[in-house]
């Protein structure tokens, strides 16, 4: 079997011990499941795998980025591509807002519901677009990688890019340097992602242990919604985006996207899942390493398509349970600030109720309705990280085929890129 075979795998394990363990009860607090098990061994490895593939992030972003530029070699090339990767990600977004609107208010889900929340849950103001934009400059790149800020680091790296090619020959030791820096992190990707069957059975299994199946019956309404209109637009609208403006396949896309969703789907992260998706955009879908180093890592930041989705539902959802009428107004608020709030938002577990808060404060919805929805996130958190990820690859191809640095050989062979076994080969004294 290969490592996608194997991930799948632990994936479907994982999702049948951990409704085991939860409707059983086995994961009552004080149980030996629960402290051995659910918050022991399935904590102890899934979160080792999720720093493993964080540790990887930052150096992977900001290597492959500078090898990207250099790999360009054209400063307008360049330019063109983060326009058109800008536009592309911005557009993504707005059109999965404006269906998760559409959807959800026709289907008034929430309507007749008397739910009182009874999870606090602190609002955070939206930074000033001021702040945004300066802060894409950093006063220290050190810090910023430190900190894992990615917008500031993808533009020092593109910076610093820029500089070795203006330098000309004298630099192509250091460029050359850099090249071989990025091959090894890619190494480094293949190694980590050899443990990623067992690590994602503990993610899978521990996030299912710890959901309640009472608070999820209660709001099955908005969880179907919202998982339906996840569902379209990965399968429907990011397809035909796909189909429209590169002509390729998207089954190929589909399928070659596995993997990757999966891992999104563990961690629900879109910065950790950062190196699996730049794998899998270049080394299975053939794009060339010059644009996917810069669409990934910045798409991963700005582009948040299943946040967008779930902020949409949320919004129509709360709005409905506390009797708030949101108006056209309303509803164009909601989208542009979604569309702004993506733009320099971490992409960490649990950011799209920090970015929700913003929405709500901005269209007088009760902060506190949050509370409502946050027993169920975690589970919807795994599935939008998935489609954000997904975002993310059709775009760098997109892009890609637009530059002519994408190989369409590689994109429909079906074994392109694939993982096997781990193999170490022995260095030559």
């Amino acid at each position: 079997m290969n490592v996608t075979v194997k991930v799948l795998l632990g994936m479907a394990l994982g999702i049948c011990v951990g409704l085991f363990i939860n409707l059983t009860g086995l994961n009552a607090p004080g149980s030996w499941a629960n402290s051995y098990l659910t918050n022991g061994l399935f904590h102890i490895v899934g979160s080792m795998f999720v720093n493993a593939l964080k540790m990887l992030v930052v150096p992977l972003v900001f290597f492959s980025l500078v090898c990207g530029v250099c790999g360009i070699g054209d400063i307008k090339l360049l330019g063109r591509i983060g326009t058109k990767a800008f536009g592309l990600y911005l557009m993504t977004t707005a059109i999965a807002i404006a269906t998760a609107l559409l959807i959800a208010s026709g289907l008034g889900i929430g309507e007749g519901m008397n739910a009182v929340a009874n999870t606090n849950f602190s609002g955070k103001e939206a930074p000033p677009l001021s702040s945004v934009i300066i802060n894409l400059i950093p006063s220290n790149p050190i810090s910023a990688m430190a900190k894992g800020e990615m917008l500031p680091v993808i533009f020092f790296s593109i910076i610093f890019g820029i500089s070795i090619l203006m330098v000309g020959k004298k630099a192509d030791s250091v460029s050359s340097f850099i090249e071989a820096l990025n091959e090894i992190m890619m190494k480094m990707v293949n190694v980590i992602m050899a443990v990623a069957p067992y690590a994602v059975f503990c993610l899978i299994a521990k996030a299912i242990a710890n959901l309640g199946m009472d608070l999820l019956a209660q709001l099955l309404g908005y969880v179907l919604v919202l998982i339906g209109v996840l569902m379209f637009h990965l399968f429907v609208t990011l397809q035909i985006v796909l189909k429209l403006l590169s002509g390729l396949n998207p089954l190929t896309f589909i399928k070659k996207m596995r993997n990757t969703q999966v891992f999104a789907f563990s961690t629900s992260s879109s910065n950790a899942t950062i190196p699996v998706t730049l794998r899998a955009v270049t080394e299975r879908m053939g794009v060339k390493n010059s644009v996917a180093s810069f669409t990934v890592p910045f798409g991963a930041t700005i582009n948040m398509d299943g946040t967008a989705i779930m902020q949409g539902v949320a919004t129509v959802f709360i709005a409905n349970i506390y009797n708030v009428d949101l108006g056209m107004m309303g509803y164009l608020t909601v989208i542009l600030m979604s569309v702004l709030a993506s733009i320099g938002t971490a992409g960490v577990p649990g950011v799209g109720l920090i970015m929700l808060s913003m929405v709500f404060a901005q269209v007088g919805l009760p902060i506190e309705g949050i509370g409502l929805i946050l027993g169920v996130d975690r589970l919807l958190d795994m599935i939008r990280t998935a489609v954000n990820v997904s975002g993310d690859a059709v775009v760098s191809i997109v892009v890609a085929k637009s530059e002519g640095q994408l190989n369409e050989e590689t994109y429909n062979d079906p074994k392109a890129g694939e993982l096997g076994e781990l193999h170490l080969e022995k260095r030559q004294a």
